[in-house]
């Protein structure tokens, strides 16, 4: 890699950015002393690169994965605590949040997510939105919004019934529960389940395959397929929005407190919608 293709992405100070193969780029979440959990300035830069990524004439393909014994743990909770009741913050995290789904969509390379332990919120959006997810064995995914207090929002309702039905995406999202690699795999929420010990050397032979591959077939291919999430635009706008909503309320504060407390939350009972 030249001089130039190191320089393109030295903003990225949150991010690991490596070159595992040639016209391969891999980004590592590298907070691994916080279960590699998201800060707002990794979730700008989290949302930012795939433009980067995408205009990078040097890489064909793109591997994401996490240091140490997770994925991504997703937002952590002083990005909550500080979107919380905070109108101006959550405009600001809204368009952000939209910005990093489409970009990934978007996105022109094809990219590869090595899904190593407990993924989940803004982390598990790059996760499984990746053309093709591999999950390790260990892997925990988990979309955790209304355990927070907050609608599914994120990539949950523009991707998990396409990924593996209605009736799954459902039991999921409104329990909250963790899906293992193995079930993941097993109801179509991933693309494959491997050994943990196998996970980064699947995942590096998928890349160079891809990026040694025929570039407009590839690229095309992707941008074809992904007119199914485009289409849902409107679904995924809603549940994003309504997420931001959430952040305005009684129930998050509770939900973040019960997670600091490490106890079960105690909502409110009644709601008026």
């Amino acid at each position: 890699m030249g001089g130039n293709a190191g320089d393109r992405y030295a903003a990225y100070t949150k991010l690991k950015i490596d070159y595992p193969a040639e016209r391969v780029l891999r980004i590592t979440f590298n907070r691994p002393e916080t279960y590699n959990s998201v800060d707002a300035e990794t979730h700008t830069q989290m949302t930012d690169i795939w433009r980067d990524i995408d205009r990078d004439p040097d890489i064909n393909a793109v591997i994401v994965t996490g240091a140490g014994k997770a994925f991504s743990a997703g937002g952590d909770f002083s990005l909550i605590e500080h979107m919380t009741g905070n109108h101006e913050e959550l405009m600001k995290t809204w368009k952000e949040a939209k910005d990093l789904v489409y970009n990934v969509i978007n996105c022109n390379k094809p990219i590869i997510s090595a899904i190593n332990g407990p993924a989940a919120g803004a982390g598990l959006v790059v996760g499984i939105l990746a053309d093709i997810s591999i999950a390790g064995k260990s892997a925990k995914l988990v979309d955790g919004h209304p355990r927070l207090g907050v609608a599914a929002g994120d990539v949950a309702a523009i991707i998990w019934p396409l990924l593996c039905g209605m009736a799954k995406a459902k039991y999921y999202l409104l329990t909250c529960k963790p899906v293992s690699g193995e079930e993941a795999e097993r109801i179509g929420l991933v693309s494959m389940c491997v050994e943990d010990d196998k996970l980064q050397e699947t995942a590096l032979d998928i890349a160079t395959d891809l990026a040694n591959g025929a570039q407009s077939a590839i690229r095309w291919t992707k941008y074809s397929l992904n007119n199914w999430l485009r289409q849902a635009g409107p679904i995924f706008d809603t549940s994003t929005a309504l997420e931001m909503l959430g952040f305005m309320g009684e129930d998050v504060r509770e939900g973040v407190k019960s997670h600091r407390e490490k106890r079960k939350p105690q909502f409110r009972k009644d709601c008026p919608i």
